[in-house]
């Protein structure tokens, strides 16, 4: 019953991260063009689309009166301070990324993330400094719902959760399987530290939500539907994870669901 209740917990603030969605603008040069909705809206499945909407309105108060504002107190943090948080939350992610590349057939890319945990927990201090990547060892992302896509799993249809943000019927699942499965969060739960957990969920909320700033709200203010944005531009960017193309080269829009972690 324990083991239950704490993965529960994990479930609920573990794709916290997910909602991303934006308040008041900051200054930003963008092109209105860069924020149309593409042709790939034609293949979204949106069947409960009054329900997602309502969802996402919530949502996305949830963000201007928590999210949004702590990311920019964190934004004024030391640059060092920053990427040294960041650099040790990705680091955590490298077990559950490099199995998820074996599941996929990328033996080679399973081994370079291995290696970029091993090096980055040692001469990295605990990660928080990506010797890795100065070695060449790039750094990739896998999760459950690119496993399943690549195993031939469709999407299914479009979904707005709540405080978790866009999401779909297989990349949902995938969360579930992220949460059930991560090693760090196993390894605190049996050493009875599961408060660990939200506190890292949370961290890494903030400082990926700190990162998007000014693109959400651009994209907030220069689209004639914001809702229709954000689900055109979550799907442009799984699609873009999916086939492990640069999501920048995928579509303009900023990157909306950030993490399955």
């Amino acid at each position: 019953m324990k083991m239950f209740k704490n993965i529960l917990l994990i479930i609920f603030f573990v794709n916290f991260n997910i909602s991303v969605h934006s308040s008041e603008s900051d200054s930003v040069k963008t092109n209105s063009d860069d924020f149309e909705a593409s042709n790939y809206e034609d293949e979204i499945y949106d069947p409960i689309e009054p329900v997602n909407r309502a969802i996402f309105s919530f949502n996305n108060v949830a963000d201007k009166i928590i999210l949004e504002p702590i990311a920019k107190r964190y934004k004024k943090l030391p640059p060092p301070v920053q990427s040294g948080v960041g650099n040790f939350i990705n680091n955590l992610k490298m077990p559950l990324v490099a199995f998820n590349q074996i599941l996929q057939g990328q033996g080679k890319n399973a081994v370079q993330s291995l290696g970029r945990f091993a090096m980055n927990t040692t001469v990295g201090v605990f990660g928080l400094i990506d010797v890795a990547d100065k070695v060449g060892l790039e750094q990739k992302q896998e999760d459950f719902g690119q496993t399943l896509a690549t195993w031939g799993i469709g999407d299914g249809f479009y979904i707005v959760l709540p405080i978790f943000g866009p999401s779909n019927l297989r990349d949902t699942t995938g969360m579930l399987l992220t949460a059930a499965t991560d090693p760090i969060n196993a390894y605190f739960i049996s050493e009875g530290d599961s408060w660990i957990l939200p506190i890292r969920t949370a961290t890494n909320a903030i400082d990926q939500r700190s990162k998007i700033i000014d693109e959400v709200n651009a994209l907030r203010d220069n689209s004639l539907d914001y809702y229709a944005a954000v689900r055109s531009s979550y799907y442009q960017n799984r699609k873009a994870s999916i086939l492990n193309i640069d999501d920048n080269s995928q579509t303009p829009l900023p990157l909306i669901s950030i993490e399955f972690e």
